[in-house]
């Protein structure tokens, strides 16, 4: 069945724009497989559920985009009203998720501070009898080269003995391990909780703007199968 010449012109562009969906969802799934390795170590910190959910929700938008690209790619070639109708609910469906983790990780962002803080304070009490408690900490100052919640003094403050990791490696003298201090060379200064909430705020803000940038080409794809969806039917309706 031969379409009109605009439409015929909309039935490439949808096409085209399927290519892009492709892509967009390879992109969507790496952001998201790259924020959920990133954000695992630190999770406990925050009681906030983006940080869980949000991730999950892009690598399962991101497979299911494959699947609608390949709807999309077969009903415009074929010009199959079905096919392109199922294609424009489940890109739909797809719009509504990435917007709705476009928005939480814009107002997530904004919250953050007291959510870690909050965690960070009813847990340094704990390091010495809680493994858990012990290994995150053990991580966050490792990886983000920091000491306390606020600095290396929030660790007396709570009784407890300063930990080796707020030192970047440990030194060996006599084949035993030494203490560190804030005497020792590679002592952290600063305290994690800044260092912290910059780490998952960019974390919350490419989450956000992958989501809202993606929503708004998947738009143009849910208007443009339409189009063509009404178009196919049209010609049916006069045959």
């Amino acid at each position: 069945m031969a379409l009109g010449g605009g439409m015929s012109c909309v039935k490439y562009l949808l096409f085209c724009f399927n290519l892009v969906f492709a892509i967009t969802g390879l992109i969507i799934l790496i952001v998201g497989i790259k924020a959920e390795i990133n954000s695992s170590p630190y999770i406990d910190l925050t009681d906030s559920n983006f940080y869980t959910s949000g991730p999950i929700v892009l690598i399962i938008v991101g497979v299911i985009v494959f699947i609608v690209a390949f709807f999309g790619c077969c009903g415009a070639v074929k010009e199959n009203h079905c096919m392109i109708v199922t294609f424009s609910v489940f890109l739909l469906i797809i719009f509504v998720a990435e917007l709705a983790v476009g928005i939480a990780g814009y107002v997530k962002h904004q919250d953050l501070e007291n959510s870690i803080v909050t965690h960070l304070n009813s847990t340094i009490a704990k390091y010495n009898t809680d493994k858990d408690v012990t290994k995150t900490f053990d991580i966050l100052q490792t990886d983000l080269q920091c000491c306390g919640i606020n600095g290396p003094e929030d660790w007396a403050a709570n009784n407890i003995t300063l930990p080796n990791t707020c030192c970047a490696g440990q030194e060996i003298a006599n084949d035993k391990v030494v203490p560190c201090t804030p005497d020792s060379e590679h002592f952290h200064k600063e305290g994690c909780l800044n260092k912290l909430v910059v780490y998952f705020k960019d974390i919350a803000l490419v989450l956000g703007g992958v989501g809202l940038g993606v929503a708004i080409v998947q738009l143009l794809g849910v208007i443009f199968a339409c189009c063509l969806a009404r178009s196919i039917r049209s010609q049916y309706e006069t045959v």
